[in-house]
């Protein structure tokens, strides 16, 4: 797997260097002191967010100054909102949500030597700050977006595509011709995991409700398996790669499915280590993290036409509030988005 991600990247670089498209002309204004910004002074539900005005921040040397055009909405935001997982986020208050992030770079710190003023990019933000007119990234987090998508949409990828990636193609060192059963699949992980699996030659098994079962089919799953009608157990058998975007009873019957010396991957819950003993797997509770190569190799995939953002409403910041409330159903279609300035020119 490593040789494949390792050309994967190569021609990603190559592309990147080839058609990197500069927004410089657009970045001619000064920059503000100020900026608008979603903003929680206190621990709480979507009614503790506030829109308010708040000094633009300051790049340190290893950093850049991103003028925000989009930031993306996940199901792990109300969740870092309440406060009851601080310590596991790394959040302090105030607090500015927002780890999906697509935008155009107006100063780059001075030890910056792969993005520069006028990059458009996008990126996972460890510590959010996205819903917000200008944030600070870095190029551990930052690279260029995809050319073939606009703003609004690249936000929608970086944090639900990597955990995707790195769930199926990291962990799950998924290979060509194996088959993988995608949990959720009409969600933000879920759409991105059925595309990528798709993308590596893999059989897709994928779950969801009868309302979304068109939509498995159009994002590429070979088996959709409406969860409301049928058990996936009694269709999935010897499953080399389980990704669970649900828990609780679906992942508790997911064991079952798994073929002996295959892999389970959870990002909502914790393995039950004597199941995975008893039945000779793997199992691992991921925690997604922002990653340059693995983003740039996503970039790759996004602009040959292989995988897609999955973006079904598009919110002004001010709505962050009302975005927060559909995420904590987590029985959103895809992304939300919350658009924050209107798309550059070139």
């Amino acid at each position: 797997m490593k040789n494949t991600i390792v050309v994967l990247l190569s021609v990603t670089v190559l592309i990147a260097s080839t058609e990197k498209t500069s927004f410089a002309a657009a970045e001619t204004q000064p920059i503000p002191k100020t900026m608008k910004a979603i903003v929680a002074h206190e621990y709480g539900g979507p009614e503790k967010l506030k829109l308010e005005e708040v000094p633009v921040p300051q790049p340190k040397d290893t950093e850049v100054l991103v003028r925000v055009i989009a930031s993306g909405v996940n199901p792990a935001d109300p969740l870092i909102l309440s406060g009851k997982f601080a310590k596991e986020f790394g959040t302090h208050l105030p607090l500015t949500l927002g780890y999906d992030m697509a935008g155009v770079v107006v100063k780059a710190g001075k030890q910056v030597k792969t993005l520069k003023v006028g990059d458009p990019v996008y990126a996972y933000l460890l510590y959010g700050g996205g819903w917000a007119e200008y944030c600070i990234s870095n190029e551990n987090e930052s690279v260029i977006k995809p050319k073939s998508l606009s703003f609004t949409d690249a936000a929608a990828v970086p944090l639900a595509g990597l955990t995707a990636f790195q769930a199926l193609w990291g962990f799950g060192n998924l290979q060509e011709g194996q088959t993988a059963l995608i949990h959720g699949g009409s969600g933000g992980v879920g759409s991105f995991a059925i595309q990528i699996a798709k993308a590596r030659g893999a059989k897709v098994i994928a779950t969801a409700s009868t309302a979304n079962q068109d939509l498995l089919k159009k994002l590429g799953a070979d088996v959709a398996i409406d969860y409301t009608k049928q058990k996936f157990e009694d269709v999935a058998h010897d499953v080399n790669v389980v990704l669970d975007t649900v828990g609780g009873d679906t992942l508790a019957r997911s064991y079952g499915v798994v073929k002996k010396d295959g892999n389970l991957v959870t990002i909502v819950s914790k393995c039950d280590e004597e199941q995975v003993k008893k039945r000779g797997i793997a199992c691992k509770s991921l925690s997604s993290h922002p990653d340059p190569s693995e983003l740039r190799a996503i970039t790759q995939m996004i602009d040959a036409g292989k995988v897609k953002p999955l973006v079904t409403q598009v919110l002004p910041l001010a709505d962050a509030p009302k975005a927060v409330v559909q995420a904590e159903t987590h029985h959103t279609r895809g992304k939300i988005v919350l658009k924050i300035a209107d798309e550059p020119k070139p």
